[in-house]
């Protein structure tokens, strides 16, 4: 019996499958599936670590379809592919998989369990330690509509694409009523906190994994869908503990928080390595942010400083709204970044999904954003491994 396959969780999608599967993978703990779509789709979980997928017994769209839910997971699983006719588009959509291989049927247990063996070490090879630092920066808005939903998806994609690991960066939306993160980035809402406020102690990181949705952009993101009772509903404890889940699984974590102070809300923002607040260049905008940052300031001595970020400076020398030196005159401090306006981008990115990077990357807010991460990197302290608010 292989120590590479005892105690290893695999799914077995096909019935003659099943049955070879139960011979060649002795030691393994080993579910089986019926090629059905609601069957085979409520089969899959998150702890499993290789999934079998009988080519001859499952349609092609169906098989298309469990891939391509697989390939969204920020930890896919491993996937074997087996059979005697296997349609090129389905064998192409396995590239979208981290690891993957297909065996021509028909096969023997041993060619089979060497090929589980082969994958799986593959795969226990590539897991890397976890990041021995994480990061966690909140972001909220000062007013409504200062653009703290659109920043801290640009501060996410920014992140992702100077990290060299796939994955490493994840956006939390916490505004649980009514989220925009997943509609800007037209995304699933895939994150249910409701279900476990009672008992946070069940997320864990496969829950979170399970919560969290890999898009095109280079981050996850865990956002919910609306519920108008959801701020009620979520106990602090399940917010605190799927932040301190997320920082033991990315290196960073970037949190939308709600502009209303909810229960919990002084927990996260302790527990944040940055504190960004955006404002928009009007008086009631700036006084606000000034007092949001004041109040944090007095409230949470031992916090960090909460940086001040203006959102939609306009490039003219003249005009209605206050310049950068006045903004700073209201808010009583200097600002600790300025992001242009550009509402042509920023409202292209939102009606076609994406950050403004991806579909408007020579706009000056994507630079403006760079320099912004450019500023909170350089200047940071050695952030300390996870959430630092326990349960």
């Amino acid at each position: 019996m292989s120590r590479s396959l005892t105690g290893r969780s695999v799914l077995a999608v096909g019935p003659g499958l099943s049955a070879l599967a139960g011979q060649a993978l002795s030691g393994a703990r080993l579910d089986t599936a019926a090629p059905e779509r609601g069957d085979l789709l409520a089969a899959v979980h998150p702890g499993h670590e290789l999934v079998l997928l009988d080519a001859d017994a499952v349609p092609a769209e169906l098989a298309r379809e469990l891939i391509e839910v697989l390939a969204q997971r920020s930890q896919q699983p491993a996937v074997l592919l087996i059979g005697a006719h296997m349609p090129t588009g389905l064998v192409r959509a396995l590239l979208k998989l981290q690891r993957s291989d297909v065996l021509d049927a028909p096969v023997t247990p041993k060619d089979l369990a060497k090929a589980a063996q082969a994958i799986l070490a593959e795969a226990d090879s590539a897991v890397q330690a976890p990041p021995q630092t994480s990061r966690c920066w909140s972001v909220m808005g000062a007013v409504g509509g200062s653009g703290a939903t659109t920043l801290a998806i640009e501060l996410a994609a920014s992140l992702a694409r100077r990290s060299s690991q796939p994955g490493s960066v994840a956006l939390v939306d916490l505004n649980l009523a009514d989220g925009a993160a997943s509609a800007y980035l037209g995304a699933a809402a895939n994150m249910n906190l409701l279900e476990v406020s009672d008992a946070p102690e069940r997320i864990d990181a496969s829950l979170t994994d399970a919560f969290a949705v890999r898009i095109d952009f280079g981050f996850d993101l865990l956002a919910s869908l609306r519920n108008p009772q959801a701020f009620t509903a979520v106990s602090a404890g399940a917010v605190c503990r799927l932040l301190e889940m997320a920082c033991q699984s990315y290196e960073t974590v970037i949190v939308d928080l709600p502009r209303h102070r909810q229960g919990w809300t002084l927990d996260v923002l302790a527990g944040s390595d940055e504190i960004l607040i955006v404002s928009e260049l009007t008086v009631p905008a700036l006084l606000s942010a000034r007092a949001l940052a004041g109040e944090i300031e007095s409230e949470l001595p031992d916090a960090k400083r909460p940086r001040l970020i203006l959102n939609r400076m306009a490039n003219r020398a003249f005009g209605p709204a206050p310049s950068r030196v006045e903004a700073e005159k209201a808010l009583q401090r200097k600002v600790d970044g300025a992001v242009t306006s550009d509402w042509e981008a920023a409202a292209c990115s939102v009606n076609l999904g994406g950050p403004i990077s991806q579909h408007r990357p020579r706009s000056k807010i994507v630079k403006d954003v760079s320099d912004i991460v450019d500023k909170l990197t350089q200047t940071a302290r050695a952030p300390e491994r996870g959430f630092r608010i326990g349960l």
